[in-house]
C-alpha cells in the first residue's frame, strides 16, 4: 500500500508499506490526532515519552527563528574566512559537534572564494597527522566545537593544534587562529578566554548535541565555508511550519515519518533502518546514524541505522528492514531508483524522501529530528539522553588515568595469535567461541564460530579503530558485503572512536541483536598530547578497550581482532580469513519479507 505526504514548499515524501503495516501506521496516526500528541510534543510534555526531563531538551524546535533573528553574525565569520587570510578551516569536534558540519562539507563541497572545511573527529594519530599535513597552519582557522566543553577529544585536539600553531606563528598570535563553539560557562569558554581565541559562539543548553545541527554548532562552520545561511534557514523554516502541531498529523511530514519508523520497529520487528541516498547527499546517512541510534537505542529497544551498505540481490534482505531512500532531484541516481522500485515490488517497506536541491538539506535535518522524537514516544523511551555513551566515557577515563599513573595501559593477553593477528574477548565470549569451533583453532575457524552466532533478525557490525581512509573503508566494505550475502543479515561499518558518540549507544543499550568484531592495531607513528603523559594512540587504545569492556558487560557477542603493527598486511589477513570463514556459511535464518 502506498501513500504520500505533500506540503506547500516541500517535495513529497511517499511510503509503500505492506498492508498490515500501513493499517497499523494509519491507526497510530489516528491515535496521535485523537490524543493531541503533536501539541504535547511541541509543549514539551514529558509524559509523551518516559515522564522524566524530556521537556528540557526541546530547544531545537524553535531554533530557526532564533538563528534568523541574528543572521549578521554568520555574515561576520564569512567575511573573516573569505578575506584571504585563511586557506582552510578545521573543525575539531566529536559526535553532534562534528557530524552536522561534516554533512555540510560533503554536500556543498568547496565554495568558490571561501576556504575548504576539514573535520577532525578521530583520535587515530594517522588521522590527526593527515589533517595537519593537509593544511597550512599559518593560514588555517580552527573551530573547537564542544557543547559541554569537557569532552575528551575536542580538548586534546585543541591542545595539539594550539601548540602547533603557536610554534608556527608565535604564542601571541596563535589565539587569532581559533574560535570556539560551546555552551555558556563551559570549560571551553575558559580555555578560549585564557588563550585569546578570536571569538566564542554559544550554543543553547536546551539542545542536545545530536539535535544541534541547525544551531551554531552546525551553522557557524557552514557559514565559514561559504554556505548561504539565510537561504538555508529560510528553506528550513518551511519544514518547521509544516511540522507544527496546527497541521493535521496525517499531513505532518515529521510526525508521519516518525510513526512509520516507530510502528515498523515496535509492531513488526523492522528495526533496521536501511538508508539509501543519492551520492551528493550520502553523508547525511552518518548524521542520521547518530540521531536515530543514540536517541532510540536504549532499554533494550531501538532502531539500528544501516548506512552505506552495498546493494545486493533482493533475496538477502530479511523481514527486519525498513528502507529509506533519500533522493536528490538534481543528482539523479538510476541504480538506487531501480533498487528502491525492486524492493517495493518484493514487498519490502520503502519510504522515499525527495530533496529538490542541496539547500533542502536543512528541511531534512528538522524532519528527522521531529520523526526521531515521535518514534521515541512510540517506543516508550527517552530520546534525548545517552546513558551508555557515558558508560563508555567512564571506562575510557579510568584507563587513561591508569596510564597517567603508571605509564602503561593494563596488560592483556590474547587467547589466540597467528600471523601477526591476535584475538581478544571476555571469558563468556571465549567459552562460546571455543565450544563452537569446527576444526583446529585458526583465525578463520574462530571467525566462523563468531559469525555462526548470527540469528534471524540480528545485525553484524565492524567497529574499526583505525585510520578512516578510502582504502580501509573499501576493504572493510568488501567484508560486510560478503557477510550480507552469506548470512542474510544487516551489516554496519563504523570507525572508532567517532561512532562512540553515535551508534555506540544503540550497540550497547539497544536490542541485543548485534554480533560485533572490533578491529584495533598498533600505530605505526604516534603523536604526543601536549601537557599530558599519554599520546593520541594511547587515548584511542583506551577508547577501544573501554568500548569493548562495556559491550561485554552488556552481554554483547563481541570479538576483538588486533592487527599488530602492519595495518595493511593485517587487514589483508583479516579479509582472507573472513572470506574463508564465510565460504561455507549458511544464512542466519529466514529472509522472508512478509509482515
Amino acid at each position: 500500500m502506498s501513500d504520500a505526504i505533500v506540503s506547500d514548499g516541500i517535495d513529497p515524501m511517499t511510503y509503500a508499506l505492506p498492508a498490515p503495516m500501513a493499517a497499523a501506521v494509519e491507526a497510530s496516526l489516528a491515535d496521535w490526532q485523537t490524543h493531541d500528541k503533536a501539541h504535547r510534543l511541541w509543549r514539551g510534555d514529558p509524559s509523551l515519552w518516559s515522564g522524566h526531563d524530556e521537556g528540557q531538551w526541546l530547544g531545537w524546535l524553535g531554533i530557526a527563528d532564533g538563528e534568523l533573528a541574528d543572521v549578521p553574525r554568520f555574515a561576520r565569520i564569512a567575511e573573516i574566512t573569505s578575506s584571504g587570510a585563511f586557506s582552510d578551516v578545521v573543525l575539531l569536534g566529536m559526535g553532534g559537534s562534528s557530524l552536522g558540519p561534516e554533512v555540510m562539507r560533503e554536500t556543498f563541497g568547496k565554495v568558490p572564494g571561501f576556504p575548504e572545511l576539514h573535520v577532525l573527529d578521530s583520535t587515530d594519530p594517522a588521522q590527526v597527522k593527515a589533517i595537519e599535513e593537509r593544511v597550512d597552519l599559518a593560514r588555517t582557522l580552527f573551530i573547537v566545537s564542544s557543547k559541554s566543553g569537557s569532552t575528551l577529544e575536542p580538548n586534546i585536539f585543541e591542545h595539539y593544534f594550539f601548540d602547533r600553531v603557536a610554534q608556527t606563528v608565535g604564542a601571541k598570535e596563535a589565539g587569532r587562529h581559533f574560535v570556539a563553539i560551546t555552551d555558556p560557562r563551559s570549560h571551553m569558554e575558559d580555555v578560549a578566554e585564557d588563550e585569546g581565541f578570536r571569538r566564542v559562539y554559544f550554543g543553547r543548553p536546551s539542545i542536545g548535541g545530536r539535535y544541534s545541527a541547525l544551531s551554531d554548532f552546525g551553522l557557524m562552520p557552514a557559514a565559514a565555508m561559504g554556505v548561504d545561511i539565510p537561504q538555508f534557514l529560510d528553506r528550513t523554516e518551511v519544514m518547521i511550519n509544516a511540522c507544527k502541531p496546527t497541521v493535521p498529523v496525517d499531513e505532518n511530514p515529521g510526525v508521519v515519518l516518525g510513526n512509520v519508523l516507530g510502528v515498523a520497529a515496535k509492531s513488526f520487528g523492522r528495526d533496521k533502518v536501511t538508508i539509501l541516498a543519492s551520492p551528493a547527499i550520502a553523508s547525511l546517512g552518518a548524521w542520521l546514524e547518530q540521531l536515530i541510534a543514540e536517541s532510540t537505542g536504549k532499554e533494550g529497544k531501538g532502531l539500528i541505522p544501516i548506512d552505506r551498505e552495498p546493494v545486493e540481490r533482493l533475496d538477502v534482505y530479511g523481514g527486519d528492514r525498513l528502507f529509506v531512500y533519500l533522493r536528490l532531484e538534481s543528482d539523479p541516481d538510476q541504480a538506487h531508483d531501480e533498487f528502491a522500485t525492486a524492493l517495493e515490488r518484493a514487498g519490502q517497506p520503502v519510504v522515499r524522501v525527495l530533496l529538490d536541491d542541496r539547500y533542502d538539506l536543512g528541511q531534512e535535518l528538522f524532519r528527522w529530528e521531529i520523526a526521531t522524537a515521535v518514534a521515541g514516544s512510540i517506543l516508550g523511551i527517552h530520546p534525548f539522553n545517552q546513558p551508555d555513551v557515558e558508560a563508555s566515557k567512564t571506562a575510557t577515563r579510568k584507563l587513561t588515568a591508569a596510564y597517567e599513573e603508571s605509564g602503561a595501559l593494563p596488560a592483556e593477553t590474547p587467547f589466540f595469535s597467528a600471523g601477526g593477528v591476535s584475538l581478544f574477548t571476555d571469558r563468556a565470549n571465549q567459552a562460546a567461541l571455543t565450544g563452537a569451533l569446527a576444526g583446529p583453532p585458526t583465525l578463520a575457524t574462530y571467525l566462523a564460530a563468531h559469525l555462526n552466532r548470527l540469528r534471524p533478525g540480528d545485525y553484524f557490525a565492524l567497529l574499526a579503530y583505525i585510520e578512516m581512509s578510502d582504502a580501509h573503508a573499501s576493504t572493510l566494505t568488501e567484508i560486510r558485503a560478503r557477510v550480507l550475502t552469506a548470512k542474510h543479515v544487516a551489516t554496519c561499518l563504523e570507525f572508532g572512536p567517532r561512532f562512540l558518540h553515535s551508534t555506540g549507544q544503540a550497540y550497547k543499550g539497544g536490542p541485543n541483536t548485534g554480533v560485533f568484531i572490533q578491529i584495533t592495531c598498533d600505530d605505526a607513528a604516534d603523536l604526543q598530547v601536549p601537557g599530558q603523559r599519554y599520546t593520541f594512540g594511547v587515548v584511542k587504545a583506551a577508547q577501544a578497550r573501554g568500548d569493548f569492556d562495556v559491550l561485554a558487560q552488556r552481554g554483547r557477542r563481541v570479538l576483538r581482532v588486533h592487527l599488530g603493527g602492519d595495518l595493511d598486511a593485517g587487514l589483508r589477513t583479516l579479509q582472507t580469513a573472513m572470506f574463508q570463514a564465510l565460504a561455507a556459511a549458511a544464512p542466519a535464518g529466514d529472509v522472508t519479507t512478509s509482515s
